[in-house]
């Protein structure tokens, strides 16, 4: 770099005259004359061209006192100079002429300072205590502050910190506090900051480099910094951010409302303060959305308010329906779903000549506007806003609905790409709100086909007291395949039974209906539950091959079930069970105990070839039973044991009602963010009082037939049923002469009285009767016939010893 002998400046006095008076080293240095040869000489003959009118007086007057031109130098060449002209005066005021300083043109510190003063860029030097020791022109643009007015001064006089809870848009903190750190550290830094410079409206983004300046020791003597407006790059930025996450942020959850609420609260506050989502009821209902031409005839279209929030506490929806909402022909929302096209009111005031001045953010907006945008509308300003944009809401080429994004406090005027931005969010959450308005009519069919598979009512029997509850998973989830049932059995037991169908949707739904109905088919041929289970496995294979191509299935489970199935005997108070996959029953008995259930859970339905194991247990009276699925017990923040090891300590024995009980046991164990079915059936055992049984061992001899009858009628007349004696004795004849006829001994008589007058006969024999038409001529074959036509059901169980011929009457009212 030149020293100083490289760059010397010359100083020269001229008279009134226009003659040299006085002449510098410099002058020697710079052009080679003496001041010998100069001084008495007209200065013009200094100059290699004729000089410019007014010279050296023009070079000192005007807002820039500094001119250039060439000199002639004593060796013949020319050396290209900056003159600055300053007048002399003396102190009567009158002019003694000029003094003018005289540096070569080129790389050389009067250029530097012309540089800088007239870079674009904000530039500022600052001693450590951040008074100000230079700016340039575009820097006093910036802070609205001339360079004389800030010199010498610290900062925060000049700028005050603003209330940054009344001014957060003009928060220049983090810019002072930088310069402190790098005054306080001597480390460079760079930052960005978003603010309002003085006397805008309008808030930019300044891209700011901060170094220390340091003296011959090496002490920091000064901080500089240069800025540059870089709002356009950071807008642009700012509005992928928004859409980066409004692709994370919307279209989380499978509900419709939910959708539009994140579709509303994504763009505030980065890009608009207020939000609203209007959408057709019949999105809302997961229908389809009305066609356009349905109300481009209508005066009024009316919608439902689904989501909106804004920056203000008090903008957001208030939680409940949504709020119905009218679009009036001709306005603005109307005219953009009539038409498809969005539409962007600004508000403007009328300038000179009545044409309509728009702010800078309008002004320098390079993109292009589509037709018809922007519309100027001074009418909104009534309502707050400062713009509006309207977006028709559309996917899959329905209408859905519209979408406002509105400014209210922020003066800054949409661009172009604002509306683009704003096409791109609603389009995003329209495929969302679409899908779960598919989703959402899929499920209620779903709901709608489960709960008409499930039991609309628990069947009437004395052998337990019931209870049940199922919900279907939470929203965003699909229906799943959870059911139970109660199915009352001959010899007044019941079945208790709850199931699981791997998998969602609809085909879940239908394969545990398939299911339900082969458990009761099952049940009604009175299988022991593990054979049942068994039948049942066999089943569910056969549903699985007949879901592919070539009807043959894999056994991985993936199509499978699980089920749980219990009989309990009110007579002997048994409870015998199996289970496929599924948890067993938690029982509690009367004063709190809780026994433990001597099994384990077989593999799920859908394996096939493996065993199921079967259980059986004696219950005292009034032990509680609770038959349910894992989606009762399992979620997302416990495992399954533990949610077990939560069911049992909410599961009261003392209380009072079932009822009451199984809501106690939802709410405490439902969480929120379940995502599967829960089935809970509670069940308190009854014991059948041992009058109401009597049983009689006959021996294999008609002879014993006639006994048989009158232990039948004499037990009847001790109920007081004395009006079901004739079809009770026809019906023993008849049971008890084929079991001594064609069955095995031992053979027992056996009456119950529940809810029906039950007749059972029992024998060791495994063959089974049935019906069949006798001929005009036979002997036989009728009793069977008379017994079906006398009772209300009949049938016949196997056990382990034999089987067991059953049939059931209404008792009349007790005499």
């Amino acid at each position: 770099m030149a020293g100083k002998q490289d760059a010397p400046t010359a100083v020269v006095v001229v008279n009134p005259d226009g003659m040299v008076s006085g002449w510098s080293e410099g002058g020697r240095l710079l052009l080679g004359w003496t001041a010998q040869d100069t001084v008495g000489r007209p200065v013009a003959d200094l100059l290699v061209d004729p000089p410019p009118r007014g010279f050296p007086e023009g070079y000192g007057t005007g807002p820039d006192p500094t001119g250039f031109t060439a000199l002639r130098h004593r060796d013949g060449s020319t050396v290209d100079a900056v003159l600055t002209a300053h007048p002399l005066f003396g102190p009567d005021g009158r002019a003694m002429g000029h003094a003018v300083t005289v540096q070569r043109w080129g790389r050389r510190p009067v250029v530097a300072d012309r540089a800088f003063e007239q870079s674009p860029f904000a530039l500022g030097v600052y001693d450590p205590e951040l008074r100000f020791l230079w700016i340039n022109a575009s820097s006093g643009r910036v802070i609205a502050h001339s360079e004389e007015e800030v010199l010498g001064r610290k900062y925060r006089e000049v700028l005050p910190e603003f209330d940054r809870t009344l001014f957060p848009e003009r928060d220049d903190k983090p810019y002072t506090d930088k310069l402190s750190e790098v005054a306080r550290t001597g480390e460079p830094a760079r930052l960005i900051t978003v603010f309002r410079p003085r006397g805008s409206d309008y808030a930019n983004a300044w891209a700011t480099s901060i170094w220390p300046v340091r003296d011959a020791q090496g002490r920091v003597c000064a901080i500089a910094n240069w800025g540059f407006d870089m709002s356009a790059e950071y807008w642009a930025r700012q509005r992928l951010l928004i859409l980066n996450e409004a692709s994370g942020g919307i279209g989380r959850t499978l509900d419709v409302i939910g959708t539009a609420q994140e579709l509303a609260r994504t763009p505030v506050p980065g890009f608009v303060d207020l939000v609203s989502v209007d959408l057709f009821d019949e999105v809302l209902r997961g229908e389809e959305p009305p066609s356009v031409s349905a109300f481009t005839s209508v005066e009024t279209i009316r919608l439902s308010r689904a989501a909106q929030h804004g920056a203000k506490a008090d903008a957001d929806r208030a939680p409940g329906p949504a709020p119905p909402v009218t679009h009036t022909a001709g306005s603005v929302g109307a005219r953009c779903m009539a038409t498809g096209r969005s539409t962007v009111e600004l508000t403007a005031e009328p300038g000179e000549g009545g044409e309509w001045a728009f702010g800078p953010g309008l002004a320098a907006d390079p993109a292009h506007w589509p037709p018809g945008n922007p519309v100027i509308d001074g009418s909104i300003a009534a309502d707050g806003l400062t713009g509006r944009i309207t977006v028709p809401l559309r996917a899959r080429g329905a209408l859905l609905g519209v979408v406002s994004f509105s400014r209210l406090d922020r003066p800054e005027a949409f661009t172009a790409d604002d509306l683009i931005l704003a096409e791109e969010l609603t389009a995003k959450a329209a495929v969302a709100i679409d899908n779960a308005r598919r989703y959402s009519r899929e499920r209620t069919t779903a709901l709608t086909l489960q709960r008409s598979l499930l039991p609309q009512g628990l069947p009437k029997q004395e052998a337990v007291e019931v209870a049940s509850r199922y919900l279907p998973g939470g929203t965003g989830a699909e229906v799943g395949g959870d059911w139970f049932d109660v199915i009352p059995l001959s010899g007044a037991r019941v079945a208790l039974v709850v199931g699981d169908v791997v998998g969602h949707g609809l085909h879940a739904s239908a394969s545990m209906g398939r299911l339900r109905t082969a458990v009761r088919t099952l049940a009604d041929v009175d299988l022991p539950p593990d054979e049942l289970l068994t039948h049942l496995d066999d089943l569910v294979l056969h549903l699985a091959g007949d879901h592919r191509p070539d009807g043959h299935f894999q056994p991985t489970g993936e199509s499978g079930a699980t089920c749980l199935y219990t009989v309990y005997d009110p007579v002997s108070r048994r409870l015998t069970f199996a289970s496929a996959g599924h948890p067993l029953p938690l029982i509690v008995s009367p004063d709190g105990t809780r026994p433990p259930v001597p099994a384990h859970p077989g593999p799920p339905l859908g394996l096939g070839g493996l065993p199921f194991e079967a259980a059986e247990l004696e219950l005292p009276e009034g032990s509680l039973l609770a038959l349910y699925t894992d989606g009762l017990v399992r979620s997302h923040e416990r495992d399954v044991d533990e949610g077990i090891t939560e069911l049992q300590r909410v599961l009261n024995p003392s209380a009072t009602s079932l009822e009451d009980l199984c809501d106690t046991v939802m709410d405490g164990m439902l969480l929120d963010s379940r995502t599967d079915d829960a089935a809970l059936l509670l069940a308190r055992t009854c014991a059948l009082d041992p009058h109401h049984v009597a049983d009689w061992d006959v021996e294999p001899d008609t002879a014993q037939v006639p006994h048989a009858r009158k232990f039948a009628v004499d037990q009847v007349d001790a109920w007081g049923l004395k009006e079901a004696a004739f079809v009770t004795e026809l019906v023993v004849s008849e049971l008890v002469t084929n079991a001594i006829r064609y069955g095995e001994p031992p053979i027992r008589l056996r009456l119950i009285r529940d809810t029906s007058l039950i007749c059972e006969v029992s024998d060791a024999s495994n063959t089974a009767p049935h019906l069949r038409r006798a001929r005009a001529f036979d002997e036989g074959g009728r009793g069977l016939l008379l017994v079906a036509q006398l009772t209300q059901g009949w049938g016949t169980r196997h056990t382990g010893n034999g089987k067991t011929i059953w049939c059931a009457q209404a008792p009349p009212s007790r005499t």
